[in-house]
């Protein structure tokens, strides 16, 4: 049988469409290995939304090439594919076809025509496109990404999502639950669904907050986690679903970008701070245990030392568990590339340094006062480092554990015994406790 190898960059999207893409070919055959050198086919699936990843994936590719000497064939696939299209095709000579988020269904036709010699492209956008009748090739886990929504119709004039991915389209809430359910059936016990603006999500007839009580009702489904949602679409029936649905988890990821209305503006976000701060109340209402974490970006272009010192207060006034920090990236084709004021790469760089201290100063201040407490949390797998298992409770805190390997995939009740600001040590309660949260 012919061999795939498979690289992914990127986002939860971008894992979640190379299942996609697993499942695919492997329907036609193909059977996945972890050796490149085994590989008759290698993709690599890309990240476009800044251009360090790019280059990663130029110089991975590069690494690559020397594969096709044995007369493997080479793919770029997803984000970065769909921006350059054939223009890669001629900047990269090694690369055989190049295929757009939209196009897998055509995968196995242009591995063929690249087999036979002939280089291809295919960024076409399919509005109607959900990959409904794929199955998705997962490894059995106790946690699963489950792609929602597709696409975005938001301009934010930094973001290159609507060049990469096409208009918002969204898979039927009938089809979401029939997924779901087929996950459940193998085990899995927590989704994350996944969409551009995912609390936009509207299939016609049913809204996000359908989608979060149906999901969450489904037999054998412990956790429902959702990214990434925009801050202005948490309508209150959203809100109530999250607070009446015991399933779903007590943490938001909700990008702010910037602290300053003035380059909140210029980033084409439809929101000022106020309604952002407004929208962080309103979640905490609805779910006074919740943990809220965002993406903030700095240097973008215009940005003065007023609009930075605002960014760098909203973490506090916010109250913000954490975030992840960026420097803005450029991006062809984007509005924001002709904007005036470019802010230089050393004063950026400074302002991220001094943005990723405030930002750590706040979490390690707030993960302090939760040693002690006690949490259930699922065991994910194995610690990036050492012997210890990583774990994750409801409100996303990250808890490294000395507990054997059978424990992967349960639930645990745990007390944090420490952190080290960012992450936590815990320990397992009393067994008598351990089971009946387990039971």
């Amino acid at each position: 049988m012919p061999h795939i190898y498979l690289e992914t960059y990127g986002c939860q999207m971008n894992v979640a469409d190379s299942e996609l893409v697993l499942g695919l070919l492997g329907g036609g055959g193909y059977v996945r290995t972890e050796d490149p050198d085994q590989a008759d086919v290698l993709l690599v699936n890309t990240c476009a939304v800044r251009d360090n990843a790019e280059q990663r994936v130029l110089g991975r590719v590069g690494e690559l090439k020397r594969h096709k000497q044995r007369g493997a064939v080479l793919g770029v696939i997803g984000c970065m594919a769909q921006r350059l299209g054939p223009q890669l095709l001629e900047r990269v000579p090694q690369v055989d076809l190049v295929v757009g988020p939209d196009g897998y269904r055509t995968l196995p036709g242009l591995i063929a025509r690249a087999q036979a010699g002939e280089r291809a492209a295919d960024v076409t956008f399919r509005a109607w496109e959900h990959y409904e009748d794929v199955p998705a090739a997962r490894e059995i886990g106790a946690s699963a990404f489950v792609t929602v929504q597709r696409g975005c119709d938001y301009r934010c004039t930094f973001c290159i999502v609507p060049m990469t991915r096409g208009p918002e389209r969204s898979r039927t809430l009938a089809d979401v639950v029939r997924e779901v359910e087929s996950l459940a059936a193998r085990g899995t016990t927590e989704v994350t669904l996944l969409g551009q603006t995912v609390n936009s999500y509207h299939d016609g007839t049913h809204d996000f907050a359908d989608l979060l009580r149906a999901v969450g009702a489904v037999a054998g489904i412990r956790r429902v986690r959702f990214t990434s949602p925009y801050p202005t679409d948490f309508t209150s029936r959203v809100l109530a679903a999250m607070a009446e649905t015991p399933t779903v988890c007590e943490h938001v990821h909700l990008p702010a970008q910037s602290g300053s209305d003035r380059t909140l503006r210029r980033m084409l976000r439809r929101y000022t701070r106020a309604r952002y701060l407004e929208v962080v109340a309103e979640l905490r209402a609805a779910v006074p245990s919740i943990t809220i974490t965002t993406d903030l970006i700095v240097g973008f272009p215009g940005e003065t030392d007023a609009d930075f010192e605002e960014t760098m207060s909203l973490v506090e006034a916010a109250g913000l568990d954490d975030a992840y920090t960026f420097r803005y990236s450029p991006r062809d084709g984007t509005p924001a590339v002709k904007l005036k004021d470019a802010v230089p790469d050393d004063v950026a760089g400074e302002r991220l340094e001094r943005l990723i201290a405030v930002v750590r100063r706040a979490a390690a201040v707030r993960n302090a006062a939760l040693v002690g407490t006690e949490h259930e949390v699922l065991v994910e797998g194995q610690a990036k480092r050492g012997d210890l298992l990583q774990t994750r409770t409801r409100t996303n805190k990250v808890a490294l554990l000395a507990a054997p390997h059978d424990w992967i995939g349960s639930y645990r009740q745990v007390r944090f015994t420490g952190t080290t600001g960012s992450t936590f040590t815990a320990r397992p309660v009393a067994p008598e406790r351990e089971l009946a949260v387990v039971g």
